[in-house]
């Protein structure tokens, strides 16, 4: 089995009569020689994972070595449970759990690549917090994840999730999609609704470029986190009410691919343009280089 697009897995689930999820399952099985019963264990893992760095993130004075990052999330999460949050419960939560993943792989912390390590918060903090929202169990959560992979397969294969090949669209856009159908997947969505909302966070992601201040991923990388959490439960929630993206999400994931080998290579995690070479950003830099 060859994922091409989501109209492809869309055409390949309705004709097998199987959902998303099981398709990339048995797509797994397929590649890497694996039982059915093997990846799905592995994905509970992976999801098991996701949770730690979450907690480590949040409870944990945590710090990065370099010290450009760190401490936000518990931050941000002690001013939510003390004074609430101009957002939803659900939002603000996401948000926080997405910089507590991200600060813990900036302290060299185990994280579970969503689809990258850049962008690693996206997914799982979308995906934890909704859990505790909404109160679905570890395997609904599993199946979400597996729907998420299937948005990411896509992405990788038709374009890129390198930020050094496509800039960060590529990096925080996809795990803004996948995290945008894994929370369709978890509220009873369909596929083409996940899809749908995928396509809403990923359009709004284009052109994003890639910047890191040193070179490393945390400066603005913790925190785009963070926002773009909030982007994919943005465009789930429109994708509840109905609305719909004008361009399909094949078409969008090409145009992502297109922008991106456009953007100079100086905005495209190099560290040579954007946020990285502002007066600012080359101080941390010769900060770093002088270690």
């Amino acid at each position: 089995m060859f994922i091409s697009g989501i109209d492809a897995l869309i055409k390949d689930s309705n004709e097998k009569d199987k959902p998303v999820w099981q398709l990339m399952m048995e797509y797994e099985s397929d590649s890497t020689g694996a039982t059915i019963e093997e990846i799905y264990d592995r994905v509970a893992e992976i999801y098991k994972v996701m949770k730690a760095a979450i907690k480590n993130g949040i409870d944990a004075d945590i710090k990065s070595v370099s010290g450009l990052s760190g401490g936000d999330a518990k931050k941000y999460n002690h001013q939510i449970e003390k004074d609430g949050s101009l957002l939803s419960h659900f939002q603000s939560k996401a948000i926080a759990y997405a910089l507590a993943t991200s600060e813990h792989n900036a302290s060299m912390g185990v994280i579970a690549a969503a689809p990258t390590a850049g962008a690693s918060g996206i997914l799982p903090g979308v995906l934890v917090a909704a859990q505790e929202e909404f109160g679905f169990d570890d395997d609904t959560a599993v199946k979400a994840l597996l729907t998420a992979s299937a948005i990411g397969t896509v992405i990788a294969i038709r374009a890129t999730i390198s930020g050094a090949q496509g800039g960060c669209q590529a990096e925080c856009g996809a795990g803004a999609a996948m995290a945008a159908a894994a929370v369709i997947y978890v509220t009873g969505g369909t596929f083409e609704e996940c899809a749908n909302a995928a396509t809403l966070a990923l359009k709004n992601c284009l052109g994003l470029v890639c910047d890191p201040v040193a070179g490393l991923v945390e400066v603005p990388c913790v925190k785009r986190n963070g926002m773009f959490a909030s982007i994919a439960i943005t465009a789930a929630d429109m994708t509840r009410s109905g609305i719909k993206s004008f361009i399909p999400p094949d078409e969008v994931i090409d145009a992502m691919y297109q922008i991106g080998i456009t953007i100079p290579p100086s905005l495209r995690e190099t560290a040579k343009g954007g946020l990285a070479v502002t007066p600012t950003g080359k101080a941390a830099s010769k900060r770093m280089h002088s270690l």
